[in-house]
């Protein structure tokens, strides 16, 4: 599943940071970050930074931090909404300078250093969160302003800086007792430390493990690329034969088409029991932030962690999530079950005389979607390299948007792999700086996200701070004899990350927690998934999609064909994920401290959307970064509600034309430059004209002809 970061960089909730430039010691100015950036944009200096430097960074930005947060709170005038609201979202820049690099370094490029900074460093950001939220003077100013809110003449985006200002104090604490703030203290604290503990453990269990096959003839069934791809690694080793890991490249398209059924088991063993033991073992990490945040919610009158954080998202409760998700359970569980029969049926006439097991279904799928539709992976790659999908990408900007995309080879950049961009509009207005890092290495996590270096905002001088993009992907390298060649589905990653990336560029408020992806958690991926609708659309296609070889145009059999397969298996794809939310709210509709099995746990909490037999070694918990340490906590359903969403808004494309000017400058206008100015329902309906119904998914899944 593709992955967005809303950013995991520790930031005050709700309030932004400006880049403000910063008086400094003399001690200050030898650290890099406390200097000017004479770079193309102001972009971070990569080459420049050490390792060393993060660590007295962020401290002395937390002393700088207090400094402000001081000279709000002893402000004499009235509190009001400029020097109360306002001056807190200007806060923390030298803190935050440091942040943005240092946490999306964390997950794209980390070493053991960087995670022992991290351990370091987050009880102690931790505590000054705690201190700003917890401060009493400050939150009587905030409630003192929020009071005056139907007398105060501001904007509809003002009026949601204020609202999520107090809502944040209020959510951290600022209302409770004097005893019950210190227990939030130690709670939060503790959180901070788990789900960052969690991430590591998944890392290093994930890099740590590696499948060496010496004998060809175990390879039976690869593809030339993968063999290639897996003795390249092993080269990279320093060792002989071919190395399989768990990067998304190298274990997918083992799983689809190695013939050798035992070490299909193994790799999928390997894979599905990760920081499930030893130093990495994850099960006591989980059961101790499920249980810290059900404390926390209910030191906050909740129930259960589910019902504090819903009430800030388009859901509003766990019931209208198990609603939607038990509605899609209904509607597709009966396809799932036909499908698996029909891979078991085809697996019995292929000579299978056993049960299809989970590291059974990729292989025999596969083989039966091309036997049905003449299509596979390695028939559609040929049409898909690296460098002209990237072009296709970028060019579906400037087809709907204008946007125009120059790489600048002067931007420093954290490893070879990534590349910079400098984005312009139509008029030629400079608009975000856009990074895309594409391959799988040692310290980069699993998994597709976007994230942000820089944040937009508009300062009360009306300049127009301009964001810094990054998309992170993992996907299929080139080899000594091919160039980087994508699946489909890699190709869809890319347009959904890019969608994310286009929320983040094309952002345009005056407040920087208000801008790009700050927006609620289930709206966040609508514009993602509305972009890879254009995967199956022809006309985009042509434009991009040819042979590497001979540059033949990808034929428009071969379109029609992916179209038709589109829906192959969507049942048990639909579950798969069905089954994710329903783990999610399990874990996160906990009302009292959970003391038991974390499998026996996670069975009972999924078991209505399992489809295929349970493996008895086999556990997600210990892996499912987005809710344990990924921000998707009693969010995972958000998927769904946005494929609705996202469902719904392309027919407007397909309607009008997937092209339509007026369109796609309605889509830009109303959804993807509003960020979380407003509610996501009121400007939903500004583009659409109404509200979202999930007929549109149904019939594009093929539930309703």
């Amino acid at each position: 599943m593709n992955t967005i970061s809303i950013n995991h960089i520790w930031k005050i909730v709700g309030l932004g940071i400006s880049f403000a430039l910063i008086t400094v010691s003399m001690k200050a100015q030898e650290n890099i970050f406390f200097q000017e950036f004479n770079t193309p944009r102001e972009t971070f200096p990569f080459d420049k930074i050490k390792t060393d430097d993060y660590l007295p960074a962020m401290r002395e930005g937390i002393r700088k931090h207090e400094a402000e947060i001081k000279a709000i709170t002893e402000n004499k005038a009235k509190p009001t909404f400029e020097n109360t609201i306002v001056a807190l979202e200007r806060s923390g820049a030298a803190l935050s300078r440091v942040q943005q690099v240092f946490y999306n370094l964390l997950n794209a490029e980390t070493s053991d250093a960087m995670d022992a900074i991290a351990n370091e460093i987050a009880p102690e950001e931790s505590e000054h969160a705690n201190n700003i939220f917890l401060n009493e003077k400050l939150f009587k100013r905030v409630e003192t302003v929020y009071k005056q809110k139907d007398k105060l003449t501001l904007t509809p985006e003002e009026q949601t800086l204020l609202r999520k200002t107090y809502e944040a104090f209020v959510s951290r604490g600022a209302g409770l007792s004097a005893a019950d703030k210190e227990k939030y203290r130690e709670l939060s604290k503790n959180l901070s430390l788990a789900e960052l503990q969690f991430g590591q453990n998944v890392l290093k269990a994930t890099n740590h493990y590696h499948l060496t096959i010496s004998d060809e003839a175990q390879l039976a069934g690869l593809p030339q690329n993968i063999k290639e791809a897996a003795a390249l690694k092993a080269k990279e080793k320093n060792t002989e034969g071919w190395v399989f890991d768990l990067s998304a490249p190298s274990y997918i398209p083992f799983m689809k088409y190695a013939e050798n059924r035992d070490l299909r088991r193994t790799l999928y063993l390997a894979y599905n029991t990760k920081a499930t033991a030893g130093e990495w073992d994850n099960r006591p990490v989980l059961v101790n932030i499920a249980n810290t945040r059900m404390h926390i919610a209910n030191l906050m009158t909740y129930e259960d962690y589910a019902a504090y954080v819903l009430r800030k998202r388009m859901a509003e409760n766990k019931e209208n999530v198990y609603d939607l998700l038990y509605k899609l359970l209904d509607a597709y569980k009966p396809i799932a079950v036909e499908e698996i029969a029909e891979v078991q049926d085809y697996a019995n006439r292929k000579g299978a005389d056993f049960q299809i097991m989970p590291w059974d279904w990729s292989f025999y799928s596969e083989k039966l979607r091309d036997e049905k539709y003449s299509i596979n992976d390695e028939l559609i790659r040929p049409y898909f390299a690296l460098e002209n999908v990237k072009k296709g990408v970028l060019g579906l900007a400037a087809q709907l948007y204008g946007l125009q995309f120059k790489r600048n080879t002067n931007i420093p950049l954290y490893h070879p792999d990534v590349e910079a961009y400098e984005v312009f509009d139509k008029n030629g207005e400079y608009l975000s700086v856009f990074y895309m890092d594409f391959f799988p290495r040692e310290g980069k996590r699993n998994g597709a996200w976007m994230t942000e270096f820089k944040g937009q905002w508009i300062d009360d001088k009306g300049i127009n701070h301009r964001p810094h993009i990054s998309i992170v992907m993992n996907f299929t390298r080139p080899t000594e004899t091919l160039p980087s060649l994508l699946t489909f589905d890699e190709v869809t990653t890319f347009l959904h990350e890019f969608g994310h990336a286009l929320h983040g560029m094309l952002a345009n408020g005056h407040y920087e927690s208000l801008t790009g992806t700050n927006v609620y958690r289930d709206f966040v991926e609508l514009p993602s998934q509305m972009m890879e609708n254009f995967a199956l659309e022809q006309e985009y296609l042509d434009q991009f999609a040819a042979n590497y070889q001979t540059g033949e145009k990808i034929p428009a059999d071969l379109i029609r064909k992916i179209k038709t397969a589109a829906n192959f298996n969507v049942g048990y794809q639909t579950l798969r994920q069905l089954s994710f939310g329903l783990l999610d709210m399990g874990w996160h509709t906990l009302n009292k401290e959970f003391t038991g099995d974390v499998k026996a746990f996670e069975q009972q909490a999924w078991g209505k959307a399992q489809t295929l037999p349970v493996v008895e070694e086999a556990l997600m918990s210990t892996q499912f970064s987005h809710i344990f340490s990924g921000g998707y906590a009693a969010g995972y359903y958000s998927y769904k509600w946005a494929e609705v969403l996202d469902a719904d808004a392309y027919s407007m494309f397909s309607k009008n034309g997937i092209f339509d000017p007026a369109t796609a400058n309605s889509f830009r206008t109303e959804i993807l430059s509003k960020g979380g100015s407003e509610h996501p329902m009121i400007l939903y309906k500004r583009f659409r004209g109404q509200e979202p119904t999930i007929e549109p998914l149904l019939r594009r899944t093929g539930v309703v002809k």
